[in-house]
């Protein structure tokens, strides 16, 4: 609490999940080194039940960009609300590769070895995406740049920073903190923080 964090008003009851405080900042937290990598030597590598593709920086940019306005729930107790986001919707990039029915979950993959799982149903949601803006300047290292996938309606591990890959899969695999005890979708306002294997 104190001068970084407070507890949400009455009237934000409805965005702000049990049991978390608004952050007056936007702390950094991160398992491992943080990575850097240039923008133009990102790639984000498809895989599994999907065509196999490389995507680029430069055809990140050359496809459609949007603005994003979303809160941000960190599983460690604490929001931030209107976080404003560029980049490109996963709706959008989905228009790129073919992708096999049978993929009923995806394994997303991080520069420096890190992995969440999401399901297709959670992932395929109209207001997740790529992003490689915050406040209208490039991500920071930090923050996951250059791009980091943005899901907003779920706890902010199960979007990575550093995404490197994703790899499309016909059942739910684990990713690293999900073996390590936290749950295996991580829905807020559920308070889905840990498993209860």
């Amino acid at each position: 609490m104190g001068k970084f964090f407070h507890k949400p008003s009455d009237e934000l009851r409805d965005r702000v999940p049990p049991g978390q405080h608004l952050a007056t900042g936007f702390p950094v937290l991160t398992y491992g080194a943080t990575q850097h990598i240039e923008p133009e030597s990102w790639q984000l590598q498809i895989s599994g039940l999907a065509q196999p593709q490389v995507i680029t920086w430069h055809d990140l940019m050359a496809m459609p960009q949007s603005s994003f306005t979303a809160d941000f729930h960190c599983v460690t107790t604490w929001s931030k609300l209107d976080v404003q986001w560029q980049g490109v919707k996963i709706t959008d990039l989905f228009q790129h590769f073919t992708i096999e029915p049978t993929a009923s979950h995806v394994m997303q993959h991080a520069t420096g070895g890190y992995t969440t799982n999401i399901s297709m149903e959670d992932l395929l949601r109209a207001e997740n995406f790529l992003a490689h803006k915050l406040d209208n300047q490039p991500i920071s290292a930090d923050h996951g740049g250059p791009v980091r996938l943005i899901v907003p309606h779920l706890y902010a591990w199960k979007g990575a920073k550093w995404i490197s890959g994703l790899e499309f899969l016909p059942k739910m695999e684990l990713g690293f903190w999900e073996r390590n005890g936290y749950h295996h979708r991580g829905e807020p306002f559920a308070e889905e923080r840990y498993s209860d294997r």
